[in-house]
């Protein structure tokens, strides 16, 4: 998919939902718009509905209220593939087949784009081969995904991401379980993808420098409702901080990249 294509998407848009499950309810009246192009962080304590939103956001939840509009289209009035074309989701724990190789599982991601008579193309092998090459797999393409270190497997997943070649790319809690070594070469992957390929970019994130590194619009949920939204020089605060997550800190400017860094204090929660 070309750049063009993908700057003229419009934002993901979830207006004024309420999600819940069974009879508990996570979120009430929520408004959260997706900028396109740009790379979103969603940030908040544990449990404040950050991954609920993400699940509303893909479809996987439906709001009991309210609605989810990809560009001027109602998320639920989509066909699957077609939403699958224009959105794709990595969870916070995937689960790969036993014995089946980093190509195989990537190939998976061209399902929306295969047609019935046509099970498999010229075009989705060029896919295929561009995913691994941008995620820096081409080499373990042969082997078990089972076999792969954590880091290797978030960039097999990502792959698989790529190959779906949807515009719009959200990814729940990406960096969990890696050392910081590889954490940084997730969001790198990430931040490359929407700045060389125009890929618009949803991440959850606990780790509030990385979110502010990295993020050109930060989204900050607070027991199921927004607290704050916009770009994090101007919205990152230390009465912020506090009021989400009863935290006295200090904000100075990163020594190195100029984002806001959160040095944290001590907590106010008890």
């Amino acid at each position: 998919m070309r750049k063009d294509d993908m700057t003229t998407a419009s934002a993901l848009h979830a207006q004024d939902v309420t999600l819940s499950y069974d009879s508990r309810l996570v979120a009430e009246n929520l408004d959260v718009a997706i900028p396109h192009g740009k790379v979103t962080v969603i940030i908040g304590p544990n449990a404040c509905g950050k991954s609920t939103l993400l699940r509303a956001l893909s479809r996987l939840l439906a709001p009991t209220a309210g609605r989810v509009l990809l560009g001027e289209e109602d998320v639920r009035a989509i066909g699957p593939k077609d939403l699958a074309r224009r959105l794709g989701l990595l969870p916070q724990t995937s689960t790969a087949p036993f014995g089946i190789t980093v190509a195989d599982l990537i190939g998976r991601g061209r399902f929306p784009h295969q047609r019935m008579l046509q099970q498999w193309s010229k075009e989705d092998e060029e896919a295929v081969q561009r995913a691994m090459a941008a995620t820096g797999v081409t080499e373990l393409a042969d082997r078990a995904v089972e076999e792969l270190s954590g880091g290797q497997r978030q960039r097999v997943w990502i792959a698989l991401l790529l190959a779906q070649d949807a515009p719009l790319m959200l990814l729940d809690e990406p960096t969990t379980y890696l050392d910081i070594a590889h954490q940084l070469d997730v969001l790198e992957l990430c931040r490359r993808l929407n700045r060389e390929e125009g890929r618009t970019m949803v991440l959850v994130l606990h780790d509030l420098n990385q979110a502010a590194r990295y993020a050109d619009h930060l989204v900050v949920m607070k027991q199921g409702t927004l607290a704050a939204a916009g770009a994090p020089e101007e919205i990152l605060t230390e009465e912020l901080i506090e009021r989400v997550f009863g935290l006295t800190s200090r904000i100075v400017p990163d020594p190195v990249f100029g984002s806001p860094m959160v040095i944290p204090i001590a907590s106010t929660s008890a």
